[in-house]
């Protein structure tokens, strides 16, 4: 344990709750890393927005570790030529870091991080940070194994660590020294600011929460608004969900009627964090979703008739739709918008326009600045009907300007010309376009291929009649094809 140690930061920028750096503890000397990884400036789903807020969370997490005597290393590169260069100068034995389920690069960059490490003799340990589980076996049982791991108590940040001497800690670059854009406002970043959201939420905007994360024009500030720090992890799931358990607990115990009201709607909270990680958990078991239908039996179903001037128009938020052109050009905007809406984003894109789900996938990750590759992939195929076994989700962008902007408010700020001879016509008939769309996908999961694909679907990743708890009202029963419920995450 005295064998001097590197904490590598990844996607858990923050000190509490923090198990690498408290494995750290009794090591000869501690030093921290975060590498700006040229791979991922060159994924199609990076965006300067994330960068921007990165690089806002590594100017606390710095003086958070400075504190208990730990410099925090920044470098740009290439894992492991990153670790090569760095132990020249300080001959660290133990490697220690979170677990990641993340992109493609990143799963190919940490095997070749584990096999650098075997060649050098460095002990890499890595640990949990969510309720996703590696090398699962099977599904059964992982609501409890999930319950079980954010049961467990919160890890305390180190007081002090002895920290190297000499070490060049790298400057933060500006988003132009990276060669990057600038980057739309932002919101607040860091762990201090991701506490600060989480009380605001449990204390006063949480209190309609199931009433409000529908509609784009409540969900802006009754929605938790944490997604971006649980993806950056300036917060751990576990501080979130024991400190929104806390809160219901004094809640129901208040006697107050309203007060029991409003537990019931943290409840809904509180349920979405278990969902969280259940969409997570499939890219963990599967990481080729990423890039192939789930269902193998939908292999071309949508390939060969991608229209790019529809997708222009669908990600430009110029489709003559006013609530879908509405949703993109605020998303566009702002990097957010409540899962239901976009939800009917992609719905739109794939039954509507019938494109493939991975060109406008590429496109919301940019945008989202709480980019989670789990849950979006998952959801991207989820909302597109390529799982094999969800029920098939099609949103009508009328229903939905009815239902949640009743007034028209949300529209007119966003698509201002609506009404006006500036705005486009519809792209596509839409009584036709879904028609088609039915007919091709109902008839392909009626196929012996795609029912016999289901099953074996529904036992690798589906959801189990027991463990994972509701969202919000009852559904309908799971039939032959998969589980039928709608999940709206984590808004």
């Amino acid at each position: 344990m005295d064998s001097p140690a590197l904490v590598w930061f990844k996607r858990d920028l923050r000190v509490r709750d923090h198990a690498p750096l408290a494995a750290a503890l009794g090591s000869g000397s501690v030093a921290a890393l975060f590498v700006i990884e040229d791979e991922w400036l060159a994924s199609p789903e990076c965006d300067p927005q994330h960068l921007a807020f990165a690089l806002q969370c590594l100017q606390e997490l710095r003086v958070s570790l400075r504190a208990i005597g730990v410099p925090l290393l920044l470098r740009r590169g290439q894992l492991p030529d990153v670790l090569t260069q760095l132990q020249r100068d300080f001959p660290f034995r133990r490697l220690l870091s979170h677990e990641e389920t993340g992109s493609g690069w990143t799963y190919a960059r940490d095997l070749r991080v584990g096999r650098w490490c075997r060649e050098a003799g460095v002990a890499w340990e890595e640990f949990p940070q969510t309720g996703v589980i590696r090398r699962l076996e099977g599904r059964n049982g992982w609501a409890a194994r999930w319950e079980q791991r954010m049961r467990q108590p919160v890890i305390a940040a180190p007081r002090s660590l002895r920290g190297p001497q000499g070490l060049g800690e790298g400057d933060l670059p500006t988003l132009q020294e990276l060669g990057l854009g600038s980057a739309r406002p932002l919101p607040s970043a860091g762990e201090t600011a991701g506490k600060d959201v989480l009380e605001s939420f449990l204390d006063t905007r949480g209190r309609s929460y199931r009433s409000s994360i529908s509609s784009p024009v409540t969900a802006w500030t009754g929605c938790s608004r944490l997604s971006a720090h649980l993806a950056f992890g300036t917060l751990s799931m576990r501080c979130i969900y024991q400190q929104t358990r806390a809160r219901i607990a004094a809640l129901r115990g208040s006697g107050d009627t309203h007060e029991r009201r409003v537990a019931w709607h943290l409840e809904g909270f509180s349920a979405r964090l278990h969902w969280h990680c259940h969409f997570m958990q499939k890219l963990e078991d599967e990481p080729a979703i990423e890039f192939r239908n789930f269902s193998r039996a939908c292999d071309g179903l949508r390939e060969e008739d991608f229209d790019q001037g529809r997708f222009e128009a669908w990600r430009n938020g110029m489709t003559g739709f006013p609530m879908v052109d509405a949703c993109m050009r605020s998303l566009n905007a702002t990097g957010w918008l409540n899962f239901r809406m976009r939800a009917m984003l992609v719905s739109f894109a794939a039954y509507h326009l019938w494109l493939h789900w991975r060109e406008p996938g590429i496109h919301l990750a940019r945008q989202f600045l709480d980019f989670e590759p789990g849950i979006h992939w998952s959801q991207m195929q989820m909302q597109s009907g390529t799982t094999g076994i969800n029920t098939l989700r099609i949103y009508s962008p009328a229903k939905q300007a009815a239902d949640h902007d009743p007034t028209g408010a949300f529209v007119r700020q966003w698509v201002p010309e609506y009404g006006t001879s500036a705005y486009p016509r519809p792209i596509v008939d839409e009584r036709e376009a879904v028609k088609r769309a039915k007919e091709r996908l109902y008839g392909l999961r009626k196929t012996d291929t795609a029912r016999s694909e289901a099953s074996a679907i529904q036992k690798k990743h589906g959801s189990r009649k027991s463990g994972l708890p509701q969202t919000g009202k009852p559904r309908r029963k799971r039939g032959a094809m998969g589980d039928a419920r709608q999940t709206e995450l984590f808004d």
